[in-house]
């Protein structure tokens, strides 16, 4: 068992890829925003990469120990400290009984990952122990971790000293413009050839109105073409609105002029057409992204998003620790 201390900012369990299957139903997959550092931290402990740990957000939680225990922490950086002195991250570290740690604000980046050798134990809802906030479940009663909690770990003979290799960490920085990766579609015959230009040349803004829902952008006016502007009633009054249809995960939902990147918790449908998608293997980018930085989007192709994908999945294994 582990105490609450301290919860920080709905710092709440997750798993991946989260819940699948279920967005038909109006259950999206939740899970880790950047799952390249969680399933490196899970591999650190020698879980599986799929294991349940804690996702933090901007600031961590502290956290009580009543046995020791490997933990390892990934992603951005908010200075984890044991019993008041610094520890690594990107290794696994030995936390013995009654010690503390604690995660303060973030450094660079907006999330970190605490995962737990043995991993959470927690009940799944729908095949997934990823909390998924606005409906109340999964993770632990549904909801981030509160102060007071105990929380349940798993068993395990994992040794410390377990480190990611160099060439294997994410570059998180704090240069305050992220270049994040997309493709057309599906809706992507609705912007002009000027309005695509306008998307694809712009730094857009994020919004501090942005949580695992959804990323809302400021930036500047998009034009559509005549196929937006001359439709049938059904399809609404807005250049932007089109007819209910499904939503694919990573879809940058155009809301008036108004981007919105769907992001974990994201809707699976709406009146809203989608002309471009943040490949998954991009969303890193995102869960480390904090209100205020810009984005640059650069196209691809869905060949070099699969690519992309392929690379991570590569990097996200026992190789990559050494």
């Amino acid at each position: 068992m582990l105490e609450v201390i301290n919860q920080g900012l709905e710092t709440s369990v997750q798993d991946y890829p989260g819940r699948v299957g279920y967005l038909n139903q109006g259950f999206p997959p939740s899970g880790p925003m950047d799952s390249w550092s969680f399933r490196l931290a899970n591999l650190l402990v020698n879980n599986d990469e799929s294991e349940g740990a804690l996702e933090c957000q901007y600031t961590g939680p502290t956290l009580k120990f009543e046995k020791d225990q490997v933990v390892a922490i990934c992603g951005a950086d908010m200075q984890p400290k044991v019993n008041g002195k610094s520890v690594p991250m990107w290794e696994s570290i030995l936390i013995k009984a009654d010690q503390t740690l604690e995660l303060g604000f973030s450094l660079n980046g907006a999330r970190s990952y605490i995962s737990f050798a043995g991993g959470i134990e927690s009940n799944p809802w729908l095949g997934s122990k990823s909390t998924f906030h606005k409906a109340g479940v999964g993770g632990i009663d549904g909801h981030a971790i509160k102060k007071g909690q105990k929380i349940s770990i798993g068993q395990s003979a994992t040794r410390p000293g377990r480190k990611v290799r160099e060439d294997c960490i994410p570059n998180i920085h704090n240069s305050g413009v992220w270049e994040i990766e997309v493709v057309r579609g599906p809706n992507d015959d609705w912007l002009d050839d000027n309005g695509y230009e306008i998307f694809l040349n712009a730094e857009w803004k994020l919004q501090a109105r942005s949580d695992r829902t959804g990323f809302r952008l400021d930036g500047p006016t998009l034009t559509f073409n005549e196929k937006a502007t001359n439709k049938s009633p059904e399809h609404g009054y807005e250049p932007s609105n089109i007819i209910d249809q499904g939503y694919p995960i990573g879809g940058i939902n155009l809301a008036g002029q108004t981007p919105i990147i769907l992001v974990n918790d994201g809707p699976s449908m709406g009146g809203f057409i989608v002309p471009f998608t943040v490949p998954s293997a991009s969303f890193w980018k995102l869960g480390q992204a904090k209100p205020n930085e810009k984005f640059k989007f650069i196209e691809i192709s869905v060949s070099e998003a699969q690519e992309m994908r392929s690379e991570q999945t590569a990097i996200c294994t026992q190789g990559s620790i050494i």
